[in-house]
């Protein structure tokens, strides 16, 4: 059976929409959807920002023991392990969601699920690049992403969505909840049948030869380490990565509870299924359009020249939600098109974090020092994140949402001291002009 499969040329269309699509939702349900299901079910806000925040750790540690995967089995033995432990620490959620200690046991399992996504990430963009030729990977590059943001929408809408629901049907919101995490490990269950049978075993795909030891692993890991903090502006890089989003990372883990409070907690009295669509579907188009369109002008122009541009729409977008939270408007209509205005001006302004992300990893041991990078990136969401829920609940809404912007005094200022090439970014350009 697998020599059939190692001579069989495999459409990468038959695996890479559903591999990405599978790495998305579990990221997904750890950090938006667990913040509406705990919101939904009576956990307070300092709680719920606290205790997701921590679900970050998982990916920022992912370099830490990345190297492991490569040492011990395949790429692919990986991910159809990761998706069934994926699926389990699904299952675990539902099955424990209507217990007297449903916090307590529903952090366990989205532990579990967080590091096994975590790994399952590190696999999946491994086994891409063996299983493809150079060719390929750029070429299905935007597949790969566009599905990643449709099982996006998928978590944070359609989930969402068929929660609220199942709160109207069964008028039990723990069993709604319950089912609608049934249903998300029942997916998991399908991916790991599916990408057990579809997947190739590309020849390239195995364990490291027996000469590398864990002790050759880490003397290795730990001297690419050092060559990241002997760069060029090592310091001011750091607090770019963890103080460009400072006032995002606060804003999103209290957006959907200000969108389900109700108005006279200063909320907007949203139902679940209208945050569905509000901030999983109209918010999500926006984020994605602003990325494309992000992509498109520093193509155009090169990271130098749009830094300003993208660091001022991630911060005067955020003045949305203290529009939001001092008037508290009822019209669906208002509140989709604030909500589409704040992420849109994230994912147009988020692409230069990435773009500095690429840049700063440049040269020498360049796989290895972006995976640093996007240590530190999910690090500066996971600190601000976690004390956001206690303020704002000292404070309210409104005292909150006035905060975040003047954090954007940060993302302003980081941007004042990094140094970037001029040509970097638009030097195809230059050459075809």
């Amino acid at each position: 059976m697998n020599t059939l499969k190692r001579n069989k040329k495999l459409n990468p269309w038959a695996w890479i929409p559903s591999l990405y699509f599978a790495q998305g939702l579990p990221y997904v349900a750890v950090m938006s959807i667990s913040v509406i299901m705990y919101k939904k079910l009576g956990i307070s806000n300092t709680d719920i920002a606290l205790y997701t925040s921590w679900l970050y750790l998982p990916w920022v540690i992912k370099p830490f023991w990345s190297p492991f995967i490569d040492l011990l089995k395949t790429k692919r033995w990986w991910v159809i392990a990761m998706q069934l432990l994926v699926g389990a620490g699904l299952a675990g959620i539902a099955f424990t969601i209507p217990t007297d200690h449903f916090f307590q046991w529903t952090l366990a399992f989205f532990w579990l699920t967080a590091f096994s996504s975590a790994t399952h990430d590190i696999a999946a963009d491994g086994f891409y690049m063996l299983a493809l030729s150079v060719k390929d990977q750029a070429m299905y590059v935007g597949i790969r992403s566009t599905f990643y943001r449709i099982a996006t929408i998928a978590g944070q809408g359609l989930l969402v969505i068929l929660a609220g629901t199942l709160e109207k049907l069964t008028s039990t919101v723990a069993m709604a909840w319950s089912i609608t995490f049934y249903v998300l490990a029942g997916l998991f269950i399908g991916f790991y049948l599916y990408h057990n049978y579809i997947l190739d075993y590309p020849n390239t795909d195995r364990p490291a030869v027996s000469n590398i030891t864990p002790k050759t692993i880490f003397k290795e890991f730990f001297a690419t380490f050092i060559s990241f903090f002997h760069k060029k502006q090592a310091g001011v890089a750091i607090l770019f990565m963890l103080l460009y989003r400072l006032p995002e990372a606060q804003l999103v883990k209290l957006i959907n509870p200000f969108l389900l409070d109700p108005i006279e907690k200063g909320g907007l009295g949203l139902s679940t299924s209208q945050v569905g669509w509000v901030y999983g579907t109209i918010g999500i188009l926006g984020l994605t359009i602003g990325g494309i369109i992000g992509g498109i002008c520093a193509a155009k122009g090169g990271l130098q020249k749009w830094l300003w541009p993208m660091a001022w729409s991630i911060s005067l977008t955020c003045l949305t939600f203290v529009y939001l939270g001092y008037f508290q408007p009822q019209d669906l209509l208002i509140i989709n098109l604030c909500v589409f205005i704040e992420q849109f001006g994230y994912g147009f302004g988020f692409t230069a974090y990435m773009l500095y992300l690429i840049y700063y990893s440049e040269g020498e041991h360049k796989t290895a020092h972006y995976a640093i990078c996007t240590a530190f990136m999910a690090l500066g969401m996971m600190l601000p994140g976690m004390t956001a829920g206690w303020l704002q609940e000292q404070i309210g809404y409104e005292a909150f949402f006035v905060w975040v912007m003047i954090c954007c005094i940060a993302t302003i200022g980081v941007c004042a001291w990094i140094k970037i090439d001029s040509e970097y970014g638009n030097k195809n350009e230059n050459k075809l002009t």
